[in-house]
């Protein structure tokens, strides 16, 4: 007989296996009921050091007092519009006014940043087609594509040095596309990348843009959408590095393709410690209103047939909260206490990393750190026979310093030594 009895049908039949994330997690819960004294890096959500979930309680409350009808009423179908018009001020922040002065911008509601991809991936390429991403990236990402009859064409996640950016490795994967596809996109996790925590600089986010720009003004029958997974930015340096980007690119007259779009792809779950609200939205810039508001149909249309439509409680705390200077400002000087503890939890890490003789990858911003290697699982299991919990992805180790103690980055990094002196 088929697949669990022919039930399954032969696409759903290819998945297969366990979250790598979820998997190791399980074992490090199972060691410390068992008494062992464990450091828990495999978790994506910013904890205390005592390992409970660090909270920004303002927004959390907001929802926990929201009203009954929000509790029950169906949102619109494209969000709430003052949640919306919320989207647009977290993706483009002091840069809104000067941008929206020659642009249109135009935002919907999804279920969490995931949501957003999922529509990008729907609606802007043919099935069959790739995506382009940095080899480095969020597992997940391939889910969406699957489920979208996509794949993903990747770029080298640094350049030349330990550039921030491959840029040549980036373009030569863009002319490739153009070749081959009526439309091309870009998913570009930055700042405070998953899983790297690496973010560009100023000068390589502004090369990025112009090789878009060039590449949709020499093909002009191609759609050329850039989509910035913004779901850490506001645990960065530069929360809205894009958007200076963008606007001083318009102000030294940069000629805007009517072929390109950009795109930020929103997520209430980190910024606002609510992860499990599935909040978050996608924010698009366009010269043209008619263009945007072709490709919003289609977007709807895709969320509809998907998860019917988006949650109205989260958002409409968003707007409580936002609207409200005294909540906002409360909101805004707990984020800047978690922002600090991830910078603390960074520079110990590091810190103990170069004493121990740790290469880490290049690391910025946001709930990760990153340690390339040809043999992560070994380096993983190594680590969690000495009780240090990571997660091993495609060609590398993921540290979730999100989620373990300032003291205990010491540890992390003389396990991890160990680890590469015995595999060596």
């Amino acid at each position: 007989m088929d697949d669990a009895n022919g039930l399954l049908s032969p696409s759903a039949s290819t998945k297969r296996g366990r979250d790598p994330i979820f998997a190791m997690l399980s074992k490090c819960q199972a060691a410390a009921a068992a008494g062992a004294d464990v450091v828990n890096g495999t978790i994506g959500a910013l904890l205390e050091d005592d390992g409970t979930l660090a909270i920004n309680a303002t927004y959390v409350d907001a929802i926990k007092a929201s009203t009954s009808l929000d509790v029950a009423a169906y949102s619109p179908l494209s969000g709430l519009s003052e949640f919306n018009d919320l989207l647009v001020e977290l993706a483009l922040g002091p840069e809104r006014t000067g941008l929206l002065q020659s642009l249109s911008a135009k935002a919907m509601a999804t279920p969490g940043g995931g949501g957003a991809l999922r529509l990008t991936a729907a609606n802007l390429v043919e099935q069959g087609g790739v995506v382009l991403m940095r080899e480095r990236h969020w597992g997940p990402y391939l889910g969406f594509l699957g489920e979208a009859g996509l794949q993903r064409r990747t770029w080298p996640l640094l350049g030349p040095n330990g550039a921030d950016v491959d840029l040549e490795g980036f373009t030569a994967a863009l002319r490739t596309t153009v070749g081959e596809q009526h439309q091309v996109l870009v998913w570009l996790n930055d700042p405070a990348h998953n899983p790297t925590g690496l973010s560009m600089q100023p000068d390589s986010r502004a090369d990025v843009l112009d090789a878009m720009v060039h590449s949709a003004l020499e093909h002009p029958e191609v759609g050329h959408s850039l989509m910035i997974d913004a779901a850490y930015t506001l645990y960065a340096e530069e929360p809205h590095g894009w958007a200076t980007t963008l606007a001083e690119a318009m102000d030294a007259g940069m000629m805007w393709p009517e072929n390109l779009m950009l795109f930020w792809a929103v997520s209430l779950s980190k910024s606002h410690t609510a992860y499990g609200a599935r909040c978050g939205g996608l924010v698009a810039l366009h010269p043209e209103e008619e263009a945007l508001s072709r490709v919003y149909e289609a977007f709807a249309v895709t969320g509809r047939g998907t998860w019917s439509g988006p949650p109205r409680a989260p958002q409409s705390a968003a707007v409580g909260v936002h609207q409200d200077p005294e909540l906002a400002a409360t909101w805004g000087e707990r984020l800047e206490v978690l922002s600090e503890l991830l910078v603390r939890r960074r520079a110990a890490l590091v810190a103990a990393c170069d004493t121990h003789g740790v290469p880490l990858n290049p690391t910025h911003d946001g709930f990760f750190a990153w340690l390339e290697h040809s043999r992560a699982s070994d380096v993983v299991d190594f680590c969690a026979a000495r009780h240090v919990y990571l997660v091993a992805l495609d060609g590398g180790v993921r540290i979730g310093l999100c989620a373990m103690p300032e003291a205990s980055m010491n540890r992390v990094a003389e396990v991890m030594a160990e680890a590469l002196e015995v595999l060596a």
